[in-house]
């Protein structure tokens, strides 16, 4: 809660007139608690949730067509029923966490820090500290994810988020509660670590979410990827290898970066997978190639005759 009774009372203790976004922050969350502030962000993650995976939910119902030439594994269609099911189990646990929330807010807060008044973070800062979680977290995500691929780690934890060896978007929820518990360590990391102004933690939990769901699509779309901007990135056909090798699968453990990987040498498999895709691609082009050429050969001949 702003401890200001106006906003001329907030701009003289800014020294400045406010912004336009910091007025109507200030307009939005001056009789607002901290806590609730707090909470606002299991309800930003739940509408994130609930709508980012529904397009091509929607197109693979009504249009295949028009998307599945782009899908990663286009011989296995996850059956609309099994989507549900994971939307239904995951947002169950929304209610709930709003709840924990409330009731741990005053250890949440000793713990992150985090700022709730003005003055609202520069994009500069904003930006540095995004950085900075997305590395963290990436970096604990990855040997955490590793330890779940250890026999006992996959067998007792790991194995119910591998259920689909070709992921939805809607399965990216869809863990053991002990694998939630765990992968929220590295994503709160960043924030106890360089604390932050509570929109900036809106913004990195909607940002790791909207990641989430997208490496779990089991689409690549090449002309929006985000791998043509962002070095190491790695994406939705990344991680939808590290699905279709399943429980045997040793490589491709990092959630966003591919540096992990590259550094502990555990992207071979992918990159062999890579490669005998390439050696497929290109027997296919050529035998198209001496097809075409052996038509154009027979057209000639009888345009001789």
């Amino acid at each position: 809660m702003i401890p200001y009774a106006s906003a001329a009372e907030s701009e003289a203790a800014l020294g400045r007139a406010m912004t336009w976004a910091e007025a109507a922050w200030y307009k939005y969350s001056v009789a607002m608690p901290d806590s609730w502030l707090h909470c606002h962000t299991t309800v930003i993650l739940f509408v994130i949730y609930t709508i980012t995976p529904l397009p091509l939910l929607i197109l693979e119902q009504f249009a295949p067509s028009v998307i599945l030439p782009y899908k990663l594994q286009p011989g296995v269609q996850v059956p609309l029923a099994d989507s549900l099911r994971c939307y239904i189990e995951a947002a169950c646990v929304f209610p709930i966490a709003v709840g924990f929330q409330l009731v741990s807010y005053p250890a949440a807060a000793k713990v992150l820090r985090t700022r709730m008044g003005l003055p609202l973070p520069s994009v500069r800062e904003t930006v540095a500290q995004l950085v900075v979680y997305s590395l963290l977290e990436d970096y604990l995500s990855y040997w955490i994810h590793r330890l779940l691929h250890t026999q006992w780690g996959y067998e007792k934890i790991h194995r119910v988020h591998h259920e689909f060896t070709a992921p939805t978007g809607f399965a990216m929820s869809y863990s053991h509660w002990a694998e939630n518990l765990l992968l929220s360590i590295p994503a709160l990391a960043g924030p106890v670590i360089v604390p932050c102004h509570i929109t900036t933690q809106w913004l990195w939990f909607s940002i790791r979410l909207i990641e989430g769901i997208n490496i779990h699509s089991g689409y690549h779309f090449p002309f929006i990827s985000p791998s043509k901007l962002i070095p190491f990135y790695g994406g939705a056909a990344y991680h939808d290898y590290h699905h279709y090798a399943g429980g045997r699968s040793q490589s491709n453990f990092a959630p966003l970066f591919t540096y992990c990987d590259y550094i502990y040498r555990t992207d071979k498999g992918y990159r062999y997978h890579k490669l005998k895709q390439a050696k497929v691609l290109l027997k296919s082009l050529e035998e198209n190639n001496v097809e075409k050429k052996g038509g154009s050969t027979a057209l000639s001949t009888r345009k001789k005759d």
